[in-house]
């Protein structure tokens, strides 16, 4: 696994265990990655950068170093969820097919674990940091440097996308209505609901 010179890592010291979420942007040269971890309220940047495989290499070794990348993460980190930017497509067809390779290896990475993953819009994702879909790239990295008091730490824009999906995850997660878990759950918590 190729990452940026510098990825940020919270200097390590004992804590409690809290809810870990893993945030992945998907690319085929670059994926940014980011781990957030949640103990109380507020958020806290354990690990961002990028996992970066070379041009030279074919696609199915480069999809091979994303899926590395992305186990090495869980393994080290032991997240309990993962959150990923949605397919979306652009002008260019070939771009998109690409994307969704590189998508498809984080998402075996993610299940392979036992990762319960979302997936998330990149206007989703911007209005959850930046309160506007329509926000730049380096609206959401001033953003996300921001809510997570990082002052001017280097952050490449992938890295910084990466953290604002995990960030996404966390707002979505807080604001989401509990819901059951299965029918009987539902059927249980709700018989007015159900007709003899």
């Amino acid at each position: 696994m190729t990452r940026n010179s510098q990825p940020f890592r919270a200097s390590a010291r004992q804590r409690p265990p809290g809810l870990i979420i893993i945030g992945i942007d998907p690319g085929t040269l670059v994926t940014g990655y980011s781990i957030i971890e949640l103990n109380g309220a507020t958020p806290r940047l354990l690990e961002c950068g990028t996992i970066r495989s070379p041009a030279s290499l074919a696609l199915p070794d480069r999809l091979h170093v994303i899926y590395s990348g992305i186990r090495q993460l869980i393994t080290r980190h032991r997240p309990s969820e993962m959150a990923i930017e949605s397919a979306f497509y652009g002008k260019n067809a070939q771009s998109a097919l690409k994307l969704g390779h590189a998508r498809g290896v984080s998402l075996l990475a993610a299940v392979e674990n036992g990762l319960p993953t979302t997936e998330y819009s990149p206007r989703e994702i911007k209005k959850a940091v930046v309160g506007r879909g329509a926000a730049t790239k380096q609206q959401v990295r001033y953003m996300v440097r921001s809510l997570l008091h990082l002052g001017e730490t280097r952050m490449a824009l992938d890295t910084s996308d990466a953290v604002a999906i995990a960030l996404c995850h966390l707002q979505q997660r807080a604001s989401a209505v509990p819901h059951a878990q299965s029918w009987s759950a539902y059927v249980a918590a709700h018989p007015e609901k159900v007709r003899r």
